[in-house]
């Protein structure tokens, strides 16, 4: 089939608004959140299940490359086009299939395609529950299925990566034919026209769901993240005890819906802003509350002194649109943004990140988004945790950092400060603003900055000596240096700023060998996409899943051709 006839098929089952081909209206579909940018003949946008159904048939009878995408909000370039793929490439962009479900009789809840983790939080916060994870671009519209298909790790320490078996997927099998499976244990019908009307429009009763031993999370997480003796990383993305079927399968398969558990609301939290000078301290912290600790912590992320003057200066505009706002209108600034860069370009202004540096010294004129008391902290001190206590979890971290400063003196020590419900916003507003940073920093200072090398790695759970100390022949070529993460979970965000004039590639390449050199796996939590290498054993895994190489083409460094040719 022709590029012509293919699209004309998608236009027969689409309405004009759901069948875009035009250059300008596809890019920002074709342009990744930090990096990914390739050719595609169409970008569908399906408002049903059975409607994404009927264009994935439509495609594969074409033998058209697909991408399935939601709020294309991905690290690595995972959810947009690639060059190189000989067949034409179309994107299926889900967020108008973006209903959700709950199974209240099971504590459960079904997201389909294109609904967003953002939306779940809001509407499990009216039952007094919450989502099955956290992750630091919810706020941006990350979509739950994503999530799941990417084994995003989240912020939650004790459920660990988006994971279930309970999933409805579409695969096209060894013989090129596109194949429904229902695998949420639900009865919905035989047909796939049947199975997805009935799924769509919530009509099974209670006696339509099997009495199942699936698991709809990670239930194991809290006693795996425990082990502090072990040499392998807590979560990180070719771990195969949490590969299955849609779980893992980073595109390769075309998913509809998936089932998950929620969980009921701690009844009474406290946050804490931790800082030290001590690196050695803070991982002494660390094993206390994870050996030692009755309840574990919601979350505890970190960031280091550098990525917080960062995101201080670099993610004003990210910080002030929440705080002004509210989270709900963040997508929206993100659209805009790509829609003004779009708009740009079609009238000759092409400079890279041009309305990241409007933004910034917008945002200047603003002053700083941070409150003085976090600004002190970041002035004396090196490390930071926001930690989210729990239960009998806020007296031990309390106690577990008196027990450390009794052992201890001057920059050994670890200070602690009780948060009020408004600072535990703003300092959950400067992390999640850590990874938009650096990308603002790329474009401000552009002249300066070669590109950005930003990874994401997992160390052993009994990694000592946790903070990166790179030797000379790599420092020397960054002009900026980015870190923040889940210490807990030993999961580090990494952001590197290459100077101008440096290879890019190369010190790219050094970085992750210095990561393997200290036995980190990577990537710990934002898949592989075209960032990555997958390793043999989740390159099988794709394969197993995609035997035709029909999704996502390309991704780990594999074959972009039909069959992996």
């Amino acid at each position: 089939m022709n590029t012509q006839s293919l699209v004309n098929q998608l236009g027969a089952v689409l309405a004009p608004k759901q069948l875009l081909t035009r250059d300008s209206d596809t890019k920002p579909y074709r342009k990744g959140f930090r990096e990914g940018f390739g050719p595609a003949v169409a970008v569908v946008l399906p408002s049903t299940l059975w409607q994404q159904y009927q264009v994935l048939e439509i495609c594969v009878e074409a033998g058209a490359m697909i991408i399935m995408q939601a709020a294309n909000t991905g690290l690595t370039g995972g959810s947009t086009p690639t060059d190189g793929v000989e067949r034409p490439t179309v994107i299926i962009n889900t967020l108008h299939v973006n209903d959700i479900h709950f199974l209240d009789s099971q504590q459960q809840i079904i997201a389909f395609s294109g609904a967003t983790l953002f939306e779940l939080e809001k509407r499990l916060k009216q039952k007094n529950r919450e989502p099955h994870s956290i992750i630091g671009s919810s706020c941006i519209g990350a979509s739950i299925v994503g999530g799941v298909c990417n084994n995003s790790g989240g912020a939650l320490v004790e459920r660990g990566p988006a994971y279930t078996e309970l999933s409805l997927y579409a695969e096209v099998d060894e013989f090129g034919q596109l194949q429904l499976k229902n695998e949420l244990d639900i009865y919905l019908g035989n047909t796939p026209e049947e199975i997805l009307t009935r799924l769509q429009l919530g009509q099974f009763s209670a006696t339509d769901i099997f009495e199942s031993n699936k698991k709809a999370s990670d239930s194991e997480y809290q006693q795996y993240v425990r082990d502090t003796q072990s040499p392998i990383p807590a979560r990180f993305n070719a771990d195969t005890r949490r590969l299955h079927k849609a779980s893992g399968c980073a595109g390769k398969l075309a998913v509809f819906a998936v089932r998950l558990d929620s969980f009921e609301q701690a009844e009474r939290t406290q946050a804490f802003f931790v800082s030290t000078n001590s690196a050695t301290s803070l991982q002494s912290l660390r094993r206390k509350i994870l050996q030692q600790g009755e309840s574990l912590p919601v979350s505890a992320e970190y960031i280091h002194h550098d990525a917080f003057r960062l995101a201080e200066a670099y993610g004003r505009d990210t910080m002030f649109m929440i705080k002004h706002f509210g989270s709900s209108y963040l997508p929206s600034f993100f659209k805009i943004k790509k829609q003004l860069t779009t708009l740009l370009s079609k009238v000759g202004l092409r400079q890279p990140g041009i309305i990241d540096r409007c933004s910034y010294y917008a945002l200047k004129l603003f002053g700083s988004q941070t409150p003085a008391i976090f600004r002190d902290l970041n002035a004396h001190y090196q490390h930071h945790l926001i930690v989210n206590a729990k239960s009998v979890g806020i007296d031990e971290l309390e106690q577990f950092v008196d027990d450390i400063n009794s052992e201890c003196a001057g920059s050994e020590q670890i200070n602690i400060v009780k948060l009020n419900p408004q600072q535990a916003n703003d300092a959950s507003l400067l992390r999640y603003a850590c990874a938009s940073a650096a990308i603002q920093y790329e474009a401000v200072h552009a002249k300066e900055v070669e590109g950005l090398v930003a990874l994401d790695i997992a160390l052993p759970r009994n990694c000592l000596n946790w903070f990166e100390t790179l030797p000379e022949s790599i420092s020397t070529k960054l002009a900026y240096k980015n870190y923040y993460g889940r210490f807990l979970c030993h999961v580090l965000h990494q952001d590197y700023l290459v100077k101008k004039g440096e290879n890019i590639v190369d010190v790219k390449q050094a970085l992750l060998d210095y990561c393997q050199s200290r036995g980190a796996k990577y990537p710990a939590e934002h898949n592989v996409g075209h960032h990555y290498q997958a390793e043999p054993s989740l390159a099988e895994h794709y394969q197993s899943l995609d035997p035709t190489n029909s999704f996502n083409a390309g991704i780990g460094g594999l074959s972009k051709k039909s069959n992996y040719q």
